[in-house]
């Protein structure tokens, strides 16, 4: 599938509806009579990519999703287009019979609100945050059913929160940064009265009892949260594939995942659905969809932020953290978190002889070329605005993965052995191999891992010890396709789990706060990025790090 109308910015993304008494001869129908050729199908997504005819108003990138309507007794056709001529594309559409109805996925980047920016105009009046949330909402009604970004929408809550931030304002309350701001919750961790499913059918019919003390930060700093978003099966995956409520989709091309476990958090974030959005991260599950989607993810230090009232995957490793944005976005969500509502945006560090070092063997060894060529870029843009960038070497990186499977893996199987002795068949079947594998890890091969942490965390603190940060590709790959079991790497295939948690899982083993940042795309329109990490205990100091480096990165 081409991705080029993905990637150009300029190009305005628009839907059309269509109704038929007959699915199944509709969309060859229509692209006859648009003059499209499918190139691949996806029929159990209901997704059918298509390539344009030169003949078409400008440049067209069309996704067809099959919605059911038994009330009408039809089958409703959504046609995804990214156009040139938005004028030109609605002739073409009404001429054809369609019903057109603009979008708002796939704005521009610079166009969606940040945080920053949303208290900036609510403070002015210029909007509301009862506003705010509605556009919110409707996006996520108009969207979710192609990206499935969405478990649980609290549509009345979310309204309920929001006139209430507007009624304070007015009264002269202000509760901080995140006042009003309309934000997405991975649906792992609790919110009273709302079911955490952590997509599996393993918790069918659980109701929290109690807000996490995450939530209750959040609650206390007035942000609204708009629902629960899709995860890969109790967290544990990196692809989101792997979840009772199906795959969750990359707003950039469908047809690829957004990363995971936060997958369906990060989607949201990224399609305009959400301001911002809190994920966790045990492996890379905040870092790797932010970079699978083009945006910001922050995992803060290990034990920073409360984990009590979340789902775990493994509690030697858990994190929870924010995606949003911006790394100022981000930093406002981490002292939400923190409980510090109130706690502004840091100073940038001086970019002027900042000092970063590049952990070139293991971390740079396998890299998709276009990463490579992204990450090469940015270091230039670096060097050029007077950052130091040294080369080192983590000496034991490569045990990095056994280290991490054998504590990962034995935790997760201790949590969820009653679930697999009394209903192994409610979980998804690659989730529930991956957990069996966990009861056959030893005692001891346990303890050499936690010793082999000990190693890691002193190796990463001493090349910390003469640097500001550490620097790295995110993801060595951009988003796979759904349903990919290997990826293409150079001459090699690699496993795609493997592939993705590769830079990001050494973190979670030492505990360094670690932040992701867009670094442009690949040759076809797919996000890159670039992971910061600094001193454990340092988080904010890492974010002042992102700040000063975040236009370099970017650009």
């Amino acid at each position: 599938m081409s991705n080029d109308s993905v990637a150009q910015d300029a190009r305005i993304p628009a839907y059309v509806i269509v109704d038929s008494e007959d699915p199944e001869r509709l969309t060859p129908f229509w692209c006859a009579l648009l003059g499209v050729e499918v190139l691949e199908n996806r029929h159990e997504g209901h997704y059918i990519a298509l390539e344009p005819a030169a003949s078409l108003p400008g440049s067209m990138m069309l996704v067809f999703q099959r919605v059911p309507e038994p009330k009408i007794g039809k089958n409703r056709v959504h046609i995804d287009m990214f156009v040139d001529d938005l004028d030109a594309g609605t002739a073409r559409v009404e001429e054809l019979g369609g019903r057109w109805t603009e979008r708002r996925r796939g704005r521009p980047r610079e166009t969606m609100m940040t945080i920053v920016e949303f208290g900036r105009r609510l403070r002015a009046r210029e909007i509301t945050s009862e506003q705010v949330t509605e556009d919110c909402l409707e996006r996520i009604h108009a969207d979710n059913p192609r990206l499935n970004a969405f478990i649980t929408v609290m549509a009345d809550d979310a309204r309920k929160r929001a006139r209430q931030a507007d009624q304070e304002l007015v009264s002269g309350r202000d509760r901080g940064p995140l006042h009003g701001v309309p934000i997405s919750i991975k649906d792992l961790l609790d919110v009273r009265g709302v079911p955490t499913t952590a997509a599996s059918r393993v918790r069918d019919g659980h109701i929290a009892d109690r807000d996490a003390p995450a939530i209750t930060h959040l609650a206390q700093a007035g942000a609204v949260f708009l629902g629960k978003t899709n995860l890969h099966e109790f967290a544990f995956g990196t692809t989101n594939e792997d979840s009772a409520f199906g795959p969750a989709h990359n707003p950039h091309d469908p047809t690829r995942s957004p990363g995971g476990s936060s997958g369906g958090s990060a989607a949201s974030v990224a399609a305009g659905m959400a301001l911002a959005t809190i994920g966790t991260d045990t492996g890379g599950s905040i870092r790797i969809p932010a970079a699978a989607c083009g945006i910001v993810g922050l995992k803060p230090t290990l034990g920073e932020i409360s984990t009590d009232g979340v789902v775990p995957l493994s509690q030697t490793l858990d994190h929870v953290g924010p995606l949003a944005q911006t790394v100022a976005d981000a930093s406002l969500v981490y002292h939400a978190l923190l409980g510090d509502p109130t706690k502004t945006v840091p100073a940038p560090m001086p970019v002027h002889g900042l000092r970063l070092a590049v952990p070139r063997p293991y971390f740079c060894d396998v890299l998709d070329d276009d990463v490579r060529q992204r990450f090469e870029e940015a270091l230039e843009r670096l060097r050029m605005a007077g950052v130091r960038i040294d080369e080192i070497e983590i000496r034991h990186a490569a045990d990095i993965s056994p280290v991490y499977l054998h504590i990962q893996l034995a935790d997760a199987s201790a949590y969820h052995a009653p679930m697999l002795e009394s209903m192994p068949e409610r979980y998804t079947a690659a989730v529930r191999l991956r957990l069996e594998m966990g009861r056959y890890v030893l005692a001891e091969d346990y303890v050499r891992a936690l010793i082999g942490r000990e190693v890691l965390k002193r190796e990463v603190d001493a090349a910390l010890a003469q640097h500001d940060a550490l620097v790295m590709p995110t993801l060595p790959i951009p988003a796979p396709p759904i349903g990919a079991n290997t990826v293409r790497i150079g001459s090699s295939d690699v496993p795609v789990r493997n592939a993705m948690l590769r830079l990001t899982q050494p973190f979670n083993v030492t505990g360094h706060p670690a932040i992701s940042l867009p670094a442009g795309t690949t040759s076809a329109g797919l996000p890159c990025a670039v992971q910061l990490v600094g001193c454990r205990g340092q988080t904010d100091a890492l974010l002042r790090v992102a700040l000063a480096c975040e236009a370099q990165i970017t650009a």
